[in-house]
């Protein structure tokens, strides 16, 4: 009789010790199904995939895929991520990428309005240097309309001291206008002249020979 009695508690105890092992599996199971990582799969959702996630937001929300590892599943957002835009619909709103490089935001698909770190902003593009005719603004990291030169003239005499002659070497220069100056002071100029090194036609000079009687030659020629 007591050996019965004995044998019954250990298999009332062994039950007891099976049910409180399968209910926090249970417990897991649901939680599972409830969220996906630190995310709430569910979360301001209109429909809701326990697998998928969100699948269709409230009129106001924006619909975001994403992606962890090789699952993917929706989330319904006030604001689009970095790298996104929101693009509202007739049937729902939805979180689309920016098709533009080195862009963070985006207004639409081909129109940035902030860089990454270290690109420019200009005319919706990003650019590691501002375009010809523009400058780059340090302080808001956009290419500001920058100063406006004219061509280059042609490469002047080449002369040393002020004489066209009596060297072998010598420097010739050329020169280009400012046409329009920037908006902004801080804003610098492109160079405006610039030398080279060339070598003289005449290596002795004759005498009086001078870059004062050559220059008057070449203004009687015109």
């Amino acid at each position: 009789m007591q050996f019965r009695l004995f044998s019954f508690a250990l298999i009332v105890l062994n039950c007891m010790e099976y049910s409180n092992c399968q209910a926090p599996s249970h417990r897991w199971r649901r939680n599972k199904r409830a969220s996906y990582g630190t995310h709430s799969i569910c979360k301001g959702c209109l429909t809701c995939s326990p697998v998928n996630g969100c699948v269709k937001c409230p009129p106001k929300l924006f619909l975001f895929l994403r992606r962890e590892r090789m699952r993917q599943y929706g989330e319904c957002l006030h604001d689009c991520p970095a790298g996104y835009y929101g693009m509202r619909g007739p049937e729902f709103n939805m979180c689309s990428r920016c098709r533009i490089d080195n862009c963070e935001s985006c207004f639409s698909k081909d129109f940035c309005t902030k860089c990454k770190s270290g690109f420019y902003l200009h005319k919706g593009r990003c650019f590691d240097k501002c375009p010809e005719g523009f400058a780059p603004l340090e302080d808001n990291m956009e290419c500001g309309e920058g100063c406006e030169v004219g061509q280059w003239s042609d490469w002047g005499a080449c002369t040393r001291r002020n004489k066209t002659c009596g060297y072998k070497w010598g420097l010739e220069t050329r020169t280009r206008h400012i046409v329009k100056k920037p908006p902004k002071d801080t804003i610098p100029c492109p160079t405006i002249a610039e030398s080279r090194m060339c070598k003289m036609a005449m290596r002795h000079c004759r005498r009086g020979k001078d870059i004062t009687q050559f220059l008057n030659k070449k203004e009687k020629k015109k």
